[in-house]
């Protein structure tokens, strides 16, 4: 499953985990936002829709991609790359990273891609990309239970009605 990411150089390159990705060959880095590919599965904060296993076909076929830039500036790239992509949202789990610990949906773009992949049925290739920071294996153990009950999800839908048990 190909694994991108638009990087936007707007944070701190020592804490960024987009880069580290691209250095040891996990992800493709792109930094025009235009160079993205298209139809590929955009992991959207503000997307409607759940990550589920019914996307497992486009993730196959298109790839996965993340989002690295500010906060501040997020909702722009991702207007613009919600037209050429299939947007989903990350169900509710908490971030195992030291900047935001403990706290909801507020993930690294290599604990996004975890997440992402264990939800699609990719435990094994979710728990390796993780190896790559100390903290990396905690997240997994922080949402062991919820991210066992997205992935066993038909749907999004259904991972809906699952989040909601944890919120």
């Amino acid at each position: 499953m190909k694994l991108i990411v638009y990087h936007a150089n707007e944070d701190d390159p020592k804490k960024c985990s987009a880069k580290k990705l691209a250095k040891f060959g996990i992800v493709e880095l792109v930094t025009n936002i235009r160079k993205t590919p298209k139809d590929a599965i955009l992991l959207n904060p503000f997307a409607e829709k759940s990550l589920s296993k019914e996307d497992l076909e486009i993730a196959e076929k298109n790839g996965i991609l993340a989002v690295d830039c500010s906060w501040e500036n997020a909702e722009n790239s991702f207007d613009f790359l919600n037209k050429r992509n299939n947007s989903r949202c990350l169900p509710f789990l908490v971030a195992a990273n030291p900047v935001n610990y403990g706290k909801p949906f507020k993930f690294s773009t290599i604990e996004a891609f975890s997440a992402a992949l264990y939800i699609l049925g990719e435990k094994e290739k979710a728990k390796d990309i993780l190896k790559l920071y100390k903290w990396g294996p905690h997240f997994l153990e922080l949402n062991k239970e919820p991210l066992e009950d997205y992935e066993n999800a038909k749907d999004s839908s259904e991972i809906i009605k699952i989040m909601k048990q944890y919120i």
